[in-house]
């Protein structure tokens, strides 16, 4: 079997998210499960839909959504046995949605539960609910960031880990302080 090639780091630290079609792009969870997979190492369309148990076309398919969008780009073309073989990277390494929509994240997080559901271990998943106060809630996000920032990247033969943090205020029923 051939070594994977080498390659360059995506071409930007951060992309935000604000354009129609990447909020589009976003709202299937497949195409989120690709952009989870491409965070790693830049794929094939063979590669991809073997890791993710999908079918050729249909990988190939949300790819060019994701391509359309701006959210990966071909980072190397190779010709093998008289055809084309493309490796798809993302554009960043984080993506940053300014202002989630609900679509977006409804696929993001159904995108999760199947890589929850396929999980070759018991996964830690906690919801709590925290009365803290703006600067409490501020710091707690940038202390997470650093967590996750700081946690990046081990060696090539380790297991990877998908790390999901969401840090949001909770809506106040109509009627109560707080409620607009």
């Amino acid at each position: 079997m051939r070594d994977q090639p080498s390659y360059p780091p995506p071409p930007e630290d951060v992309l935000e998210i604000g354009a129609p079609e990447q909020f589009a792009a976003l709202s299937h969870p497949l195409r989120q499960r690709l952009l989870f997979a491409l965070g790693h190492r830049p794929a094939t369309v063979r590669q991809l839909a073997a890791q993710l148990d999908a079918k050729k076309g249909n990988v190939a398919h949300h790819l060019k959504v994701l391509r359309d969008a701006g959210l990966i780009h071909v980072a190397e073309t190779r010709h093998v046995r008289g055809g084309t073989e493309q490796y798809y990277q993302r554009t960043a390494r984080h993506m940053l949605v300014a202002e989630p929509r609900a679509a977006g994240t409804a696929a993001m997080l159904a995108a999760v539960a199947q890589e929850l559901d396929l999980a070759p271990v018991e996964p830690h998943l906690t919801l709590r609910h925290l009365r803290l106060s703006p600067e409490k809630a501020r710091e707690l996000g940038e202390a997470l960031a650093a967590l996750v920032d700081e946690a990046e990247e081990g060696a090539e033969d380790q297991p990877v880990h998908g790390v999901l943090v969401a840090l949001y205020q909770q809506a106040s029923p109509a009627g109560t302080p707080g409620s607009v």
